[in-house]
């Protein structure tokens, strides 16, 4: 039986095609993949997100727990701060990425992927139980606690203010929504529920998150949808937010990022603090950051006509099978195939020719410097 978020009969209503994604019946487009993305892209977008997981991590060995247990730094948080980090295993692969937020003291919020709730609490709880420091510690999966949505693209800033009035009353405070920097979380009051608002997004564009309960984020939605609209605001499903993604290279677990890959192959040691002391897989990622890696994720332009590359294609270089695609689509913003892959670090540099098979004939392709579309 396949789970369903708040919104769901708002997607019905809306005539969504609706898929099994990770456990979860989503819509993957309303009217099309291609006009949901250049809405984004060009207006904005409204993405039902309830299915993400969340995870409050509390108490006064908070910090030092999530210290040992992430790769980011969790230190350089202040209150209303968030950051892009991982959690990996002691092999450094990743068991999944993830957003951190210190909403006040010693809590912590963190936004996990839908398809690895389970294995995460899992796995963090592993971790309390060894944890010194296990008494001075709160956990909590409050994933049924939350509906959430994100709003994306230019357009947003020009009327959130309109549908999320007034300032902030927890976290990060400020005057209005729109006060919000990149990475900053904050608690308004919409029709009397408390809700959470983050300026982050998984599209490259400028944009929010925003988590409530199911009430206020079913309000949420229809008030946005209303107020949004004479701004070319539209829904827009999973399909869109894979190829926005894509364009802009963020990684997707299960595709970029598992359990056998680390930070470091996938592109993302930036968010890998090895000076802040021990963490979970520190010993690996520090000896590749070092010596380097047996794989490299790069991205890839299509320079033929061709159908559209797909993760499991093959990678050929210099007449041999050298990788394999993890995420590929065809660039609504381009109008051309794009994709991620891992290759040996010998066919890592931009302006390397390689070809993609698709359907078993070999098409040319170049590597190309991340982000493959630049948002403007």
């Amino acid at each position: 039986m396949l789970k369903r978020t708040a919104l769901f009969s708002a997607h019905q209503k809306l005539g969504a095609k609706l898929i099994d994604f990770g456990g979860w019946e989503m819509p993957v487009q309303y009217t099309s993949i291609t006009d949901e993305h250049l809405a984004v892209r060009n207006a904005a977008g409204i993405f039902d997100i309830s299915h993400m997981g969340e995870v409050t991590v509390s108490g006064a060995a908070a910090a030092e727990f999530l210290n040992q247990l992430l790769t980011n730094d969790i230190k350089k948080l202040t209150p209303g701060l968030g950051q892009y980090t991982l959690m990996c295993n002691e092999r450094g692969g990743v068991i999944d990425d993830l957003y951190a937020y210190r909403l006040c003291g010693d809590v912590y919020f963190l936004v996990i992927n839908a398809s690895r709730i389970e294995a995460d609490v899992a796995w963090i709880q592993a971790q309390a139980a060894k944890f010194p420091r296990r008494s001075e510690l709160i956990l909590t999966d409050a994933s049924h606690n939350y509906a959430a949505v994100a709003v994306q693209g230019p357009r947003v800033k020009d009327f959130i203010n309109d549908v999320i009035s007034g300032g902030s009353i927890s976290a990060m405070r400020v005057a209005r929504v729109t006060d919000l920097k990149k990475n900053e979380i904050g608690g308004f009051k919409f029709e009397n529920q408390s809700v959470l608002v983050s300026r982050t997004g998984y599209t490259g564009e400028d944009g929010f998150e925003i988590v409530g309960s199911d009430e206020s984020i079913q309000k949420l939605w229809d008030k946005f949808l209303s107020v949004g609209a004479p701004f070319g605001l539209k829904p827009a499903g999973l399909g869109a937010r894979d190829t926005l993604r894509t364009e802009v290279c963020y990684p997707l677990y299960g595709h970029e990022l598992d359990e056998e890959t680390t930070p470091i192959e996938a592109g993302v040691g930036f968010f890998v603090a090895l000076d802040k002391g021990e963490f979970n897989g520190r010993s690996i990622l520090a000896e590749q950051k070092a010596n380097g890696m047996k794989k490299k994720c790069v991205a890839f332009k299509m320079t033929d006509k061709s159908a559209p590359p797909r993760p499991h294609y093959p990678i050929w270089a210099n007449g041999a099978r050298v990788g394999e695609v993890v995420s590929g689509t065809q660039s609504p913003s381009l109008g051309i195939g794009i994709g991620l892959g891992y290759v040996p670090p010998e066919f890592a540099k931009p302006d390397t020719q390689i070809e993609i098979e698709i359907r078993g004939k070999r098409f040319a392709a170049v590597v190309v410097k991340k982000p493959i579309y630049k948002v403007r």
